[in-house]
């Protein structure tokens, strides 16, 4: 179940950022200075191919599969990278999400399942 990180990093001049997460999906959520949300990311499927789900106001989707940076021949860790993914199963997603939302709050789970079921061409 998502937890918040207490202390999540912040830098000036992105506006404040919560982060929870648990061993299969990590929520990022941005909020603009007047304590609206500006977007999140969410991440998911981490314990097999990990991907990302950003939405970004007014309307900016973006769908990315994790590289995570494992060495090909034993060499040291690469740092993780978002690369280019279709196909998005906004359902699936949602569903995982509600399930294992714990202590997002209920306005904020809301708006991320909204906003993850209206991803353009999601299934």
């Amino acid at each position: 179940m998502l937890t918040e990180i207490e202390g999540a990093r912040q830098i000036p001049g992105e506006g404040i950022r919560r982060w929870f997460r648990d061993e299969e999906l990590d929520l990022i959520v941005w909020y603009k200075d007047d304590g609206s949300i500006d977007g999140f990311q969410l991440c998911y499927d981490k314990l097999d191919h990990e991907r990302a789900l950003t939405f970004r106001k007014p309307n900016s989707y973006q769908h990315h599969a994790i590289d995570s940076g494992e060495p090909a021949m034993g060499g040291p860790k690469m740092s993780p990278v978002l690369v280019a993914d279709g196909v998005v199963d906004g359902k699936r997603i949602e569903k995982i999400f509600s399930r294992r939302r714990g202590a997002v709050p209920d306005d904020l789970a809301a708006y991320v399942s909204r906003i993850v079921l209206a991803y353009p061409g999601a299934w």
